[in-house]
């Protein structure tokens, strides 16, 4: 069986060593991972293998783990079915805004896009101080879509957007 493991918590050495403790523990195998800083937060999901009888101790250490202040839930994860398209990748910067996540989200599905990564992130400008809002993704479109649609799509969000895909 496969489970999902979310974590978030207080930023201190030694998080992802109680995850994977309680994980081998569970006699589980860590497959998959993504892990962060997040608002002075330590926030990660781990996509775990499970043998039968293994959930039961997974979530008793995870009971433990949110005692000690470090929360964690686990979710069955759903079978894993490959969206049908083309995968493109891109990088995506512009002036930051309330909002320009919604728009951006709702360029991609107008298009029939399913999103497989998104990072997205601000940071000040150099030059004039300006706070500078990047994303940058991985998304599956269907297999007749051009690029040119889908970079039109993007630049259409602002005429300050700037869009690099990648080859």
């Amino acid at each position: 069986m496969r489970v999902i493991v979310m974590a978030v918590g207080d930023d201190r050495p030694g998080l992802t060593q109680s995850l994977a403790d309680a994980i081998v523990e569970a006699e589980g195998n860590w497959l998959e991972s993504h892990f962060a800083r997040l608002g002075g937060s330590y926030v990660g999901s781990v996509l775990v293998e499970l043998p039968t009888g293994g959930l039961p101790d997974l979530k008793r250490a995870a009971a433990r783990m949110d005692a000690e202040g470090f929360h964690v839930s686990v979710e069955s994860a759903a079978d894993e079915k490959t969206p049908a398209g083309k995968t493109m990748g891109f990088e995506l910067v512009g002036a930051d805004r309330p909002g320009i996540v919604r728009e951006l989200s709702t360029a991609l599905a107008g298009l029939g896009a399913s999103i497989d990564l998104l990072e997205t992130g601000t940071e000040q400008e150099a030059w004039t101080g300006t706070t500078v809002f990047r994303a940058r993704a991985t998304v599956i479109v269907p297999d007749t879509m051009s690029l040119d649609t889908v970079r039109g799509a993007l630049e259409d969000i602002s005429g300050e957007i700037v869009v690099d895909f990648d080859e």
